[in-house]
Formats: structure tokens, sequence, C-alpha cells
């Protein structure tokens, strides 16, 4: 038996707006350099992933992917540095979050341990 802690970001109207899916969309397009790429490494629409990416950067009021439209060079995604950095401190709040959960369920449950 064990505790499950998930993060969700809402906005001022209630809508998630951000969580491990988005986290994981922008890892990809870090990873592969097209929001295109990442969409579809995660078998998912491009229009879906375009709008979870316009829906985040909308609650928050950053930009978080520069796109390149294509063309003869072809086009591309990759995060802003302020991308980055709402990755980076969701990561980091998530992460203790999960491990203050972690302690508190053994508080609460020793006999899980």
């Amino acid at each position: 038996m064990r505790a499950v802690t998930k993060i969700m970001i809402f906005d001022d109207n209630g809508e998630k707006f951000f969580g491990e899916g988005p986290a994981q969309l922008l890892h990809k397009i870090e990873e592969k350099g097209s929001l295109r790429a990442a969409a579809m490494s995660m078998e998912m629409a491009y229009t879906k992933a375009l709008s979870i990416i316009k829906h985040a950067e909308k609650a928050l009021g950053l930009p978080l992917v520069i796109r390149t439209t294509g063309g003869k060079s072809g086009g591309g995604s990759q995060l802003t540095p302020e991308g980055k950095e709402w990755l980076e401190r969701y990561e980091a709040y998530r992460n203790a979050c999960i491990q203050a959960n972690s302690e508190l369920y053994l508080d609460f449950f020793p006999q899980q341990q």
C-alpha cells in the first residue's frame, strides 16, 4: 500500500492548466525540437498539444514555447527561458509534495513501513 500524490495547477476560474501531461509535453518538445514530433511521440493530435500549450501560456501570462513555422529550412519549437524555469519550478514543487506526502503517510500509517 502507498499514497500517491498528483499535482495539478488550476487557474483562477478553477480550470486545470498544468500537471504531469503538460510537463511531459514540454520535455518532449525539448527532446524532439518540434511540437508536432512531441505530440506524435505522445500519440496526441497536434491541435490538442497546441491547445494545451496555449491554455497554459494564457493562464501563466508568459510564453512557454517558441514556435517557428516550416518552410525551406523547416520549422520547430523550443522552450523559452521562462518555459524552462516554469517546468523546473513545477517539478521541484511536485517532488517536494511527493516527499512530504510520503513522510506524512508514514506518520499516519506507521504499520505500512
